[in-house]
């Protein structure tokens, strides 16, 4: 009830200012302690990528950039928080307006293109963190660096991040950076994913411990690209596909105001895809090698949903701006009721 009112007030501003006004009011609310006051956590644990979450359900990235407020969400009961996309350097993105609301069909567009602070900012950010949940980070390359050097960035990003992150995200799918899906094509997935397994080993040495990465992949994936995703990840022995970033495809918000607008549909329109690739992946690949479910979840059953075809933990992000906190508390709840796996 109460964000009923906060969503009227910040729908009536335009979207990346609500944005910054939404993280900073949650910055605030944090050094005053309010923000553990928004919702009731739950103790579910499950073990994903090798590590014990206290829940399964997380805060997707994209949300949080820069690292500059994600203990405040940890705050409202998310069980992991996922920040960035992260790239070496700063880069502000590309030009506004660039984020789109659809409020009838509870969705949005974007096309912010990985603007964000730059990997050194972020490291500052997370570097004496207190947060107890699980810390994930998102890694990509700066749009100016040619597609077939942006290994050269992902692995600049993975050395920064490494000693700070329980595990860490290798995007190559969002559709808002010029070719970056094309990393999802199976030679150039290969030497990607060559290079920073090669990479975490050394990293692995020399800080002790061996992080867990995940590779986030497009709903907007055939059959056969979802073969050879998959064969690649167990060739190079990830530890876990997230499935799935925004999609190209208008399916849901047709004739809709800025439905036509270039950028990444995200929200309950998104929903059916993203679960059809779920599905694909956790047919694909090995149990060992785990999902998150990311996609149109607005309700705890939507979550339900997501683990239900095999996923052991689930992120959104969209949901929270049609719902507000209260759609961490409604998954949790939903999930608890769920049962075991």
């Amino acid at each position: 009830m109460l964000y009923d009112l906060v969503r009227r007030a910040l729908f009536a501003t335009d979207p990346e200012i609500a944005h910054e006004l939404t993280l900073e009011s949650l910055r605030m609310g944090h050094r005053v302690g309010a923000t553990r006051l928004l919702c009731r956590s739950r103790h579910l644990p499950v073990t994903c990528m090798g590590l014990e979450f206290p829940n399964p359900v997380g805060v997707a990235p994209g949300l949080d950039k820069n690292g500059d407020c994600f203990e405040a969400l940890g705050d409202l009961g998310f069980g992991f928080v996922e920040i960035g996309t992260v790239t070496p350097r700063a880069q502000p993105g590309n030009p506004k307006p660039r984020v789109f609301r659809l409020p009838r069909a509870q969705a949005m567009i974007n096309r912010l293109g990985f603007n964000n602070k730059g990997v050194d900012h972020l490291v500052r950010r997370v570097r004496n963190h207190r947060y107890k949940g699980i810390l994930g980070i998102n890694i990509g390359k700066n749009f100016d660096t040619p597609i077939e050097r942006a290994a050269e960035d992902y692995l600049h990003c993975l050395g920064k991040v490494y000693p700070y992150a329980d595990y860490v995200t290798v995007n190559v799918s969002s559709p808002n950076t010029e070719n970056l899906r094309s990393l999802q094509g199976e030679q150039e997935l290969d030497s990607l994913l060559l290079a920073i397994s090669e990479r975490r080993a050394e990293l692995a040495d020399e800080h002790g411990r061996c992080a867990p990465i995940a590779v986030k992949v497009a709903p907007d994936l055939d059959d056969e690209a979802i073969r050879v995703i998959a064969r690649v990840v167990v060739r190079h022995r990830m530890d876990a596909v997230i499935a799935t970033n925004t999609t190209v495809g208008r399916e849901g918000v047709a004739g809709m105001p800025h439905a036509e607008e270039s950028g990444g549909l995200s929200g309950a329109p998104l929903k059916p895809v993203a679960d059809q690739v779920l599905a694909a992946f956790r047919k694909e690949l090995p149990e060992e090698i785990d999902l998150i479910g990311v996609g149109g979840i607005t309700c705890g059953q939507d979550a339900v949903d997501k683990l239900d075809l095999g996923a052991k933990a689930v992120q959104f992000y969209t949901g929270m701006v049609y719902r507000g906190p209260d759609l961490v508390t409604e998954c949790l709840k939903a999930i608890a009721d769920r049962g075991g796996e």
